[in-house]
């Protein structure tokens, strides 16, 4: 099946981690621009080399953080050469904190919000202007389960993931009249095989204490975290596995879809 994104310029946040690096990949493999966005100058590059080396038309990492509201107008101004942004991938997003919503400091807060839902807001802001002048576009946001069920001891960052699902259905009517669809990936745990895979910044790299002040919580606690097992033999994904819903959506062959949420979570939620 030809998705027809040879030559569109693609961009993916938190590209050099995890499931953004699949999905950068992912859209190199289809001869795309791809414009991979992150913190990690060292991963960026990789990412560069590795996305030439699998077909991308031109590859350029923008090291930026999202959480600077100026960055969104910057990334734009440092891929415009590439052309205009024809599909935007909102991939960067994390759990900062855990545990159980008593508990938690209230300035913690607005970090899950922050990194999970404003990114999203700055970054489509930014190109949408463009895609309505043009009359296309396709927007992709990476959601979570945890926005669908809750995730036990992650409140806020559920919520935001919650947010992100609805947002994404309120733009969905918003600019379907300028031919722009808009619509989530909703993957369940998703951990990629490769060590190399996780940049500085991801919950998953060594300089990560992330797991380490879960690993604190009452085993009573961490056990409720855990859902039933899914429809599969496994119930953690891998990066590659969500990557073919977000080329979907960013094809022509999506063209008829908008506002949705998919799902890929093994069956979990079954």
């Amino acid at each position: 099946m030809d998705l027809n994104l040879k030559q569109k310029v693609v961009l993916v946040t938190g590209a050099t981690a995890n499931i953004g690096r699949a999905i950068a990949l992912g859209f190199a493999t289809e001869g795309a621009r791809l414009v991979a966005i992150g913190r990690d100058e060292e991963a960026g590059s990789t990412l560069v080399e590795e996305a030439l080396s699998r077909g991308a038309d031109r590859a350029v990492f923008v090291r930026a953080d999202l959480l600077d509201p100026e960055a969104p107008a910057r990334i734009l101004d440092a891929c415009a050469a590439l052309g205009p942004v024809a599909v935007l991938v909102n991939n960067v997003g994390g759990n900062v904190g855990a545990g159980l919503f008593v508990d938690t400091d209230p300035d913690t807060w607005q970090g899950d919000l922050d990194l999970n839902l404003l990114t999203v807001l700055r970054m489509t802001r930014a190109v949408l202007p463009g895609m309505i002048d043009r009359q296309a576009g396709r927007i992709v946001n990476i959601g979570s389960t945890a926005g669908l069920v809750g995730d036990y001891m992650l409140s806020v960052y559920s919520a935001a993931k919650a947010a992100v699902h609805g947002f994404s259905k309120v733009l969905a009517k918003e600019v379907g009249q300028h031919g722009i669809t808009v619509n989530c990936v909703a993957p369940y745990g998703t951990v990629a095989d490769d060590p190399a895979a996780f940049s500085r910044g991801s919950r998953f790299h060594p300089d990560s204490d992330f797991f380490g002040k879960l690993a604190k919580a009452a085993p009573e606690d961490r056990e409720k975290m855990a859902r039933p097992g899914g429809a599969l033999p496994r119930s953690i994904a891998k990066p590659e596995e969500i990557v073919g819903a977000v080329l979907y959506l960013a094809s022509d062959q999506a063209g008829f879809v908008t506002g949705q949420v998919i799902q890929v979570d093994g069956g979990t939620l079954l």
